[in-house]
């Protein structure tokens, strides 16, 4: 690198040949957010680096970026792109690496944004080569020097206990809620699954240990006398995460959803139900929270740090127990709108924008 030249910030794009999961979404999200920086002269020069389109593979979606430039590099795909192919990409510049991993060889060069220590931490709700390699990954990127960030106080307090870093040297960059606003909501939603303004309860999560749907089984009874159903939106990937056996016989699973589907739900559910007993950040949470719905959650991982007093919460092993929160919620004069206004404010300082500042915050130093 000649002295005096700001190297070049490379974006890990391997999320862009992935489908959309949480961890696609922040990076997409991030990316986004990056990109309309750079337009304004408060990112530095930056380049997305993806693997190439396989042949004979529908094209995707251009991506409308201003500023930043997407390259094609290698012949690989996956993991082996990524450890074998996308370190020689980036050779005297600084790599950011969005979704929990990143090539070993690059080394102390790099930011990786590690989401959590679920593989460590909840190990029955992935299988065993997801989690393995997981783990094998993620403390070779520790020992080689790659700068970590995450996405709660939470995650960073995780993080340091199972890789041994020091808390200092993890940076926190919350998620934001504003990209769900962007997107109009699908009035044909509701009628496309039979559900009903104010009639049902929605539940975004897959059928994996830690989202504790089977926490739903307790609730169940008291909304159906109420008659309220609960809807459950999403589908999780069968090579991250191990499906609970015999799955929720409760409620309508409406599958995955579109974006516009989804606030659709969010602006008419009576509230989102969030049983989760793990979670690094909780975007359901947040989004609902920006689209006016309730929110209810279950104590414990970084829900309550994010969303703070925008949402109610209730305790899956001790009190108030879920159902005893739902009455709350339903019985009680003026909570859901003064529940709801909170969450509104608390969603507002929840952006894209704020992420991708606190982000660059840590790239500079090591440009």
């Amino acid at each position: 690198m000649r002295r005096g030249v700001t190297p070049t910030v490379y974006l890990n794009g391997r999320f862009l040949r992935q489908s959309m999961t949480g961890v696609q979404r922040f990076s997409a999200e991030i990316t986004a957010a990056i990109d309309h920086l750079a337009a304004q002269g408060e990112w530095p020069d930056t380049v997305v680096l993806t693997p190439r389109q396989p042949r004979g593979d529908p094209p995707k979606e251009a991506v409308p970026y201003q500023r930043l430039r997407l390259q094609e590099v290698g012949r690989m795909r996956g993991h082996l792109w990524e450890q074998a192919e996308l370190p020689g990409a980036v050779r005297g510049g600084v790599l950011v690496s969005l979704g929990n991993t990143a090539p070993v060889l690059a080394g102390r060069r790099q930011v990786v944004v590690i989401h959590d220590a679920g593989v460590f931490d909840t190990p029955e709700s992935y299988s065993l080569r997801f989690r393995s390699w997981y783990r094998t990954l993620q403390h070779g990127l520790v020992h080689a020097g790659a700068q970590v960030a995450t996405v709660s106080e939470f995650s960073r307090d995780r993080i340091v206990a199972r890789l041994g870093l020091d808390r200092s040297q993890i940076a926190v960059l919350y998620e934001g809620a504003d990209h769900i606003l962007h997107v109009p909501p699908d009035p044909s939603t509701l009628d496309r699954h039979n559900l009903r303004p104010g009639e049902f309860v929605l539940v975004v999560g897959s059928h994996v240990a830690h989202k504790n749907l089977e926490a739903l089984r307790e609730a169940a009874g008291m909304l159906r006398r109420r008659g309220m159903v609960i809807a459950l939106a999403g589908a999780a990937n069968a090579d991250v995460f191990r499906d609970v056996p015999g799955g929720v016989l409760v409620g309508r699973r409406l599958g995955r959803v579109s974006d516009a589907e989804l606030r659709q739900l969010y602006e008419t559910a009576a509230f989102l139900l969030f049983p989760s007993r793990y979670e690094g950040f909780g975007l359901p949470p947040v989004e609902a929270m920006a689209c006016g719905c309730p929110v209810l959650a279950a104590r414990g991982g970084a829900v309550e740090e994010v969303c703070q007093d925008g949402a109610l919460y209730f305790a899956n092993d001790g009190r108030p127990t879920i159902v005893q929160t739902i009455e709350r919620l339903l019985d009680e004069r003026g909570l859901a709108e003064q529940t709801c206004a909170r969450a509104r404010e608390r969603a507002a300082a929840l952006t894209w924008d704020a992420a991708a500042r606190a982000l660059g915050d840590v790239v500079r130093r090591l440009q």
